[in-house]
């Protein structure tokens, strides 16, 4: 058995050099792998229809799927989109920069392109210095889904980015690992009522605890956005979701049957003997889990584990983000 260790987990600054380079491979229509605090997205100008149809290619995107907007300050706002309704106005005040997506009533400045054909747009402001340093010199916004092929799991480093897209992308700039592990949480802000459409990196606690109202978190939404489609974030290894006191004895088992089984290993069975092909130790903190979620998933994959056994963390905090990337992880997977 072999136990998996948490990633390098530092955070760098690209050279003044690498930022110029990025922004002028924007400017030219191009693709440039970009580090956030969430995941490194996937990224193109934002107002130009051919090269946000080009990371739909790049990715296996379907068309159909709306991508996000990352703009450089929370005062551009109102140059992207109809409309800014008042509880909107409010969290990106609180939570700018930060792991949180708005969708709001789309502006002329957002092609369809990068809405999926929606009249709502998706906009964030990233809180990594890179990305920030990169809108800035680009002068725009930029569209940016995690930058890996479709469904798969998302990239924390620019060496997962290099691995997966090669040379689809036109330059991929490395800001270190990045440091929340998980997709931002996406609100649907369009009314006077918010919803999570995804739970992501800033927790529902944190939301309501500014807007003072309960917010819900429904399974499924007519407002299309990014992370809804049932397999997403998924290794190549099959995932199963297990009761946490059957996940010893199921690994076990799965094993003697011939499986290579990957475990996430609870913070409460520490150190505990477990005949796997190889363990990860959950961590106790739960942003520490968030941070290495897919690093664990795409080392699992690395070690050859045809299966990856996991149970859910408690669903408060950053638990509800980690569980529904689990949830999606495990989903029906197309046979096609």
């Amino acid at each position: 058995m072999a136990r998996v260790s948490a990633r390098t987990s530092d955070q760098v600054t690209a050279r003044t050099g690498d930022i110029e380079k990025a922004a002028e491979v924007l400017r030219a229509g191009g693709l440039v792998a970009l580090p956030t605090e969430t995941v490194y997205g996937l990224g193109a100008d934002a107002e130009n229809p051919g090269a946000v149809k080009r990371i739909f290619e790049v990715k296996g995107r379907p068309p159909s799927h709306p991508l996000i907007v990352h703009i450089a300050d929370a005062a551009q706002l109102d140059d992207w989109v109809r409309t800014v309704p008042e509880p909107a106005r409010l969290l990106a005040e609180h939570f700018w920069p930060g792991p949180l997506t708005l969708v709001l009533q789309r502006g002329p400045r957002v092609p369809l392109e990068a809405t999926g054909g929606l009249e709502t747009v998706a906009v964030r402001v990233p809180d990594h210095p890179d990305a920030l340093a990169l809108l800035s010199a680009f002068g725009g916004g930029v569209t940016a889904p995690s930058a890996n092929r479709f469904g798969s799991v998302s990239p924390t480093t620019a060496d997962d980015v290099r691995a997966e897209l090669g040379d689809a992308v036109d330059f991929v700039l490395d800001g270190g690992a990045c440091q929340v592990g998980v997709e931002s949480t996406i609100v649907d802000a369009t009314g006077e009522t918010p919803v999570i459409l995804r739970p992501g990196g800033v927790t529902r606690e944190a939301l309501e605890e500014v807007l003072g109202r309960p917010l819900a978190v429904p399974e499924s939404s007519p407002v299309r956005v990014p992370g809804q489609h049932p397999s997403h974030y998924a290794p190549n290894a099959r995932v199963v979701l297990v009761d946490p006191d059957r996940l010893i004895a199921e690994a076990e088992e799965a094993q003697r049957r011939g499986h290579r089984v990957g475990l996430f290993l609870p913070a409460a069975h520490t150190g505990t003997p477990v005949t796997a092909h190889a363990v990860v130790e959950v961590p106790a903190s739960l942003p520490a889990y968030a941070r290495e979620l897919y690093g664990f998933l795409r080392e699992l994959d690395r070690r050859g584990c045809d299966l990856i056994l996991a149970a859910l963390p408690a669903e408060e905090g950053l638990g509800l983000a980690i569980a529904n990337r689990l949830r999606r992880a495990a989903g029906p997977r197309s046979t096609a």
